[in-house]
């Protein structure tokens, strides 16, 4: 009976080390299961790899795949390229035909090292067909021999699973293509590809051009006339002066005309600037010049046709239109803004409430709505974001709103001038020389063109501070430069004071402009100040960068609308010059 117990104590706990083993297995065994499930059952049948170089040397890297689901369908699914590129990488999107979905950047891809990846959630599963689309900079351009130029870019997508079959296709911005084929691509291959073309810097091919900021407003005028203005900012990267740039207008659009940083025409139709043959949406600009490691601003105006606004109703009318679409450059920072007639109301829009990556504002005035979009990062792959279908009601009776106006003006002009005659007069006092009758045009003429040049030497300045603190000039170099143009700028400035002086004594509209032109000179000097102070406070620590972008993207908005006002001022006194 003791052998028993004895027994019976000593196998107790060996049963239940078995038993506990044993279900320890089992919950591992099945939450390797539960992992795989979650991983989905599937494999990889193609994938259509296509890299195609934008214009202005921007890589668009796209993977198109079909899986085949054995169990269930994936909830996530990583892909990725060579972690040399990670730094490069400025947007990535993924969607079908029906859906955009979730992506995670920079994740690990599985448990290897040397890969940047990208984790795409599939909420309902992963469909059968989907794409992934990359943005990369155009820091993977580099010189080459005989002035040419060599990119790198991903040949190959890196995957977890292996794939069936690979279709490569690569675009040159020359619109040459190459193509080729791989069977049975590995899991996490690892391709770093040199482009064997060597672009020319005869502005035929790649143009190393950034386009930091693109501002366009499209107006609609009481008779349904349809008139656009795009301002852009562009940066020359390349090592050379570049004097051709491409861009692209809205659909059907006429009458192109290309003015400067200071309001002045540099090209139209006639010369300077000719219509793409093979893309009627794009122009190319010949006679902008900008220097190497330079920046400039441009505006192109245009009219679109009358076609984009359909007349619903009485009062009802609907303006359509799809901007970018055939986009061959990446803009950093555009936006869009729709000016409607007096008087309009915007009564719908489409879908905008349910966009993500792009931000939209509706700003009502007095008599006047306008809709403006915001996009970072664009490129033709967000044309949907400016796919614009706006409604608005409009009473054509606003149409008598500034005539009537000026009517009851004129009425009242009229009769204060009629009380003022059958007044007694006052003895006639002694007639003095109007100091308007000493301006002359050539006056006028020497302050516009004193002023172009000061802006034109802050300019400068402002491109010479850049230069130094990227390292591209000598600190020598740098201190001769400088002292040499604020020596100009100082003489500008005085001279400009005494045309100052002689504009606003001569009284009326002149004396207007100059208060105008002090207005704005004050808004950028007090700018200057509060951005110097943001820097100050952002390198002390003392300012988020969050609230320091913010702060900074709205001085700057305000200096522009500012430099907006003083190019305005210049072009009405250079109309009193013809």
């Amino acid at each position: 009976m003791a052998e028993e117990t004895l027994v019976k104590k000593t196998l107790t706990p060996t049963v239940l080390m078995v038993i506990l083993v044993t279900f320890a297995f089992a919950a591992f065994n099945a939450n390797i299961a539960k992992a795989a499930d979650a991983n989905g059952n599937y494999s990889i049948e193609y994938v259509e790899h296509t890299v195609q170089m934008l214009r202005n040397g921007y890589v668009l890297v796209n993977d198109t795949m079909k899986i085949n689901v054995t169990g269930q369908a994936p909830r996530y699914f990583l892909i990725g390229f060579p972690y040399k590129f990670a730094e490069h990488v400025l947007q990535c999107v993924a969607f079908n035909e029906t859906n955009e979905f979730p992506v995670t950047l920079n994740t690990p891809l599985g448990e290897r090292v040397g890969f940047y990846g990208v984790n795409i959630t599939f909420p309902e599963g992963a469909p059968q067909i989907f794409t992934v689309v990359f943005v990369l900079s155009n820091d993977l351009i580099a010189p080459g021999e005989e002035g040419g130029y060599y990119a790198s870019f991903p040949g190959l997508p890196s995957l977890t699973k292996p794939v069936t079959k690979c279709n490569v296709s690569i675009i040159l911005p020359d619109a040459s293509e190459q193509r080729y084929s791989m069977e049975n691509l590995p899991e996490f291959t690892y391709n770093v590809s040199t482009s064997d073309a060597s672009f020319l810097m005869a502005q035929d091919n790649l143009i190393l051009v950034d386009f930091e900021e693109l501002k366009s407003v499209i107006t609609i005028n009481e008779f349904g006339e349809i008139e656009g203005v795009d301002t852009y900012k562009i940066w020359n990267k390349s090592p050379i002066e570049v004097s051709l740039i491409d861009v692209t207008l809205p659909p059907n659009s006429s009458d192109p005309t290309v003015y400067d940083l200071f309001g002045r025409k540099i090209a139209d139709e006639k010369d300077g600037l000719t219509q793409v043959t093979e893309k009627p949406d794009q122009y190319r600009i010949t006679k902008l010049q900008v220097r190497a490691d330079e920046s400039t601003w441009f505006t192109m105006r245009y009219k679109l046709p009358k076609e984009f606004i359909n007349h619903e109703s009485s009062n009802m009318f609907k303006f359509n239109i799809t901007l970018f679409k055939n986009l061959n450059v990446y803009i950093k920072q555009a936006s869009v803004t729709f000016i409607l007639p007096e008087g309009a109301r915007i009564t719908s829009l489409n879908a905008f409430e349910e966009k993500t990556e792009s931000a939209y504002s509706v700003t009502r005035n007095v008599f006047q709505e306008t809709f403006t979009i915001e996009k970072s990062g664009l490129t033709y792959l967000d044309a949907y974001d400016f796919a614009v279908a706006l409604t608005y009601e409009y009473n054509p009776l606003w149409l008598s709103f500034r005539p009537t106006l000026w009517v009851w003006a004129l009425a009242v002009v009229g009769c204060a001038v009629v009380f003022v005659w059958k007044r007694p007069k006052a003895p006639s006092p002694v007639a003095v020389p109007s100091v308007a009758a000493g301006l002359r045009p050539e006056h006028i003429k020497a302050f516009v063109e004193t002023y172009e040049e000061k802006r034109k030497i802050i300019s400068e300045l402002e491109s010479l501070e850049s230069r130094v603190r990227k390292g591209k000039i000598p600190r020598r170099r740098y201190k001769v430069q400088k002292k040499t143009l604020e020596t100009r700028l100082n003489i500008l400035s005085r001279s400009l004071a005494e045309g100052k002086e002689r504009l606003r004594g001569a009284g009326g509209k002149y004396a207007d402009l100059m208060r105008q032109l002090e207005v704005a000179e004050t808004e950028i000097n007090e700018i200057e100040s509060n951005i110097r102070s943001i820097d100050a406070r952002h390198a002390r620590g003392d300012l988020s960068l969050e609230a320091y972008r913010r702060l900074l993207a709205d001085y700057q908005g305000r200096k522009e609308r500012a430099e907006t006002a003083i190019t305005g001022i210049m072009l009405r006194l250079r109309e009193e010059i013809r």
